[in-house]
């Protein structure tokens, strides 16, 4: 499907009349054809049974016009002109944002459909938004068409963090034992290109590192598409002399991808005051080469990094993150994040968030808890975002992705991740919906105010 696209931005100053227009053309990214034609481990299959739960494709992602292309989002610097630049960095978010249809919220960043002049064209969609004098005010340099989930609220606002992820997938896993959903429910990588999966667990003094061939985009002859046949390709168990699981009833642990060539694993008893002490490892990948020992971090104050444990059932809970070399963990008091150099235990930052976070699980209450999320290179909280720049974002809170135990797993706009709840367990997969659909960058910045309103016209064709 080759696609065409047309914008028209009007401001119109309330107080002079002056008006400005701004005629642009555009390119079309990869986003919609990745949706329609990418099934990565059968997502958009019934595989499992009849407890599975799949997205109804009608009104939710078709037709494509008015819902997997619905939305836009205007950004305050220009964008790559790249087909596959579907995602750019979060440190620049987009200033404004529309869906399609009408905000009736508070949420001046946010513009409205206008439903009578929006409307369905013989080869294309013409799609009408207003954005009132309060509403969608800042610098705007480029210009993307989105899906119409995430252009409510792009990855989040004070109104609702529901908008921004939709779940298409949920396969309930009842063939499994509890030592393979174990392995599942500890993964720390999945390598998409390569079918692979990895999961780390500690046990008899040891970090347990297992390679298991993961169905994704090559199905074998005796396959199956409910994790049933993610068959183990080799098991490593590395000796440990100084880190070890804290605690007795529940290990207090969690091992995490470095994105470095590296997992990391860390454990420690939270402490609400004093001094933390975090026992950790550093594994390479490429050969299992190991280094490990104990952090003192001095007047650090933060709750348990996670914990892991097979009993009745698997339970998994995870407070960090690793980003460009840092560990991300909230504050024991949920008033800021701290930030902490891997290479260097002197170089620790609290980040303070200006509020006080409800610290919640964004899995729900239950059995399996996350409280960190990375979703492209933006770390996602109960109630607040942290920019790669460390900036701060507060939104309203909310559980996004429920029962998920294991870190998000991406690939292009698809996110993965296992988990349960009192013996219930899943895989889940989700889309990421503050997708660029297209990239239009302006020929010279405009600057919308408090003064002006705006009205885009994009029209979207199809070409022979």
């Amino acid at each position: 499907m080759k696609l065409k696209g047309n914008m028209v931005i009007e401001l119109v100053d309330g107080n002079t009349g002056e008006e400005e227009r701004i005629e642009e053309g555009n390119m079309v990214t990869n986003a919609v054809n990745d949706i329609l034609g990418l099934n990565p481990m059968g997502i958009f299959y019934a595989v499992a049974g009849e407890y599975d739960t799949h997205l109804l494709w009608n009104d939710k992602l078709l037709p494509i016009c008015p819902n997997m292309v619905g939305g836009i989002l205007l950004y305050s610097d220009p964008l790559e002109e790249d087909a596959d630049n579907i995602y750019p960095s979060t440190v620049k978010l987009p200033v404004a944002y529309a869906g399609n249809d009408v905000n009736a919220t508070a949420n001046v960043a946010r513009g409205s459909l206008n439903l009578t002049e929006s409307r369905a064209l013989e080869d294309g969609y013409k799609f009408v938004w207003e954005f009132t004098p309060s509403q969608g005010n800042g610098t705007i340099a480029a210009v993307a068409l989105t899906s119409a989930l995430g252009g409510k609220n792009a990855y989040g606002s004070m109104d609702s963090s529901a908008t921004s992820f939709l779940q298409v997938m949920e396969t309930k896993l009842e063939e499994q034992t509890k030592e393979e959903l174990a392995e599942l429910y500890s993964a720390v990588e999945v390598d998409f290109g390569n079918n692979l999966m990895y999961s780390l667990t500690f046990a008899d003094q040891s970090v347990i590192v297992k390679k298991k061939r993961l169905p994704v985009f090559t199905v074998g002859l005796n396959d199956r598409l409910d994790d049933t046949t993610c068959t183990l390709l080799e098991e490593t168990a590395i000796p440990c002399s100084t880190f070890k699981f804290q605690g007795s009833y529940t290990p207090y642990g969690d091992f995490l991808d470095g994105h470095d060539g590296y997992w990391y694993g860390f454990s420690n008893s939270g402490n609400s005051s004093g001094n933390a002490t975090v026992y950790w490892v550093k594994i390479k990948k490429d050969g299992l080469s190991m280094e490990e020992g104990v952090w003192t971090l001095s007047n650090v104050c933060i709750r348990t990094l996670g914990s892991f444990k097979v009993d009745t059932y698997v339970e998994r809970s995870s407070r960090g993150i690793i980003r460009d070399g840092y560990l991300y963990t909230p504050a024991y008091d949920n008033t800021g994040i701290y930030k902490i150099n891997l290479g260097n235990v002197a170089d620790v930052t609290l980040i303070p968030f200006g509020f006080t976070s409800a610290g919640k699980s964004q899995t729900g209450s239950g059995t399996c808890s996350n409280y960190l999320l990375m979703v492209n290179d933006l770390i996602i909280g109960w109630d607040f975002q942290v920019k790669p720049d460390d900036t701060v974002v507060q939104t309203a809170g909310g559980a996004r992705f429920t029962n998920v135990a294991t870190p998000l797993f991406q690939y292009k706009e698809f996110l993965f991740g296992w988990g349960g709840n009192y013996g219930s367990d899943y895989r889940m997969a989700y889309l990421a919906m503050p997708y660029l659909a297209s990239i239009n960058n302006l020929g010279s910045a405009v600057v919308k105010n408090t003064d002006k309103t705006m009205k885009i016209t994009y029209t979207l064709t199809e070409e022979p």
